[in-house]
């Protein structure tokens, strides 16, 4: 059913034209470009980035209650993105950039060990084999984030499907990743820092939702993993 929800794109007319009219909310890149984001925000802050933002609703939310950082919100659809750019549009935040890119291509406009957090949201699992290197925990894409994450950074992974779940967990443990918290059913964890994606709210009655936070580095304030099984 996810899979099915998540392909459904709906046209937005002048969606390129929009996203135009506002360079400083809003970054495209192709491939070529010579940006370093890091140098996009106002203030240097620690940052955060989350790829595959969909309508926007998480990383607005958590940039708004973590001002002391500096949140990279990656889309690479212009007809989803268009919808995170009205509510910055709506609500604009300095500590917020939207880049519509193919993440891929991230580090190229990154310094290297430079990210605190980056945030999987129910991803798309590409559940097909022929698809899996556009799984968003792909080795490949695991390599590239071990490069731009900062010593200590984490990732922090949900979503609805359990095959992606286990596929991401295999990935990750086969990269060296420390798992420092992991849950089979996050809303029975009652976390009182989740923020919910608008899928999240929709449709995570629907069955639960799983969660991985891994670190690459160890993090000496762990004794144990967190979460349940």
């Amino acid at each position: 059913m996810s899979v099915v929800i998540r392909m459904r794109l709906r046209n937005v007319p002048h969606a390129k034209r929009i996203i135009a009219r506002h360079p400083d909310k809003i970054v495209s890149l192709a491939g070529d470009e010579d940006i370093v984001l890091n140098d996009r925000f106002p203030e240097e802050k620690p940052l955060e980035m989350e790829i595959g933002t969909g309508k926007g609703r998480f990383i607005h939310t958590l940039a708004k209650a973590n001002p002391s950082c500096n949140h990279l919100a990656v889309e690479k659809f212009d007809n989803v993105i268009i919808r995170a750019l009205e509510r910055v549009v709506e609500d604009p935040l300095l500590n917020l950039l939207l880049v519509r890119a193919d993440a891929e291509n991230l580090k190229n406009f990154l310094r290297p060990r430079s990210v605190k957090r980056i945030y999987l949201n129910f991803s798309d699992p590409w559940p097909k084999k022929r698809h899996e290197k556009r799984r968003l925990t792909h080795p490949d894409f695991l390599a590239m984030y071990k490069e731009i994450l900062k010593p200590g950074g984490r990732i922090e992974f949900k979503t609805d499907n359990r095959k992606f779940f286990e596929y991401s967990l295999k990935t990750m443990n086969r990269a060296g990743m420390r798992f420092l918290f992991l849950s089979l059913d996050l809303h029975s964890e009652e976390r009182l820092d989740n923020i919910m994606t608008e899928f999240e709210e929709r449709y995570g009655k629907d069955g639960p939702i799983y969660i991985i936070t891994a670190s690459f580095e160890e993090d000496h304030n762990e004794e144990n993993v967190q979460g349940t099984a």
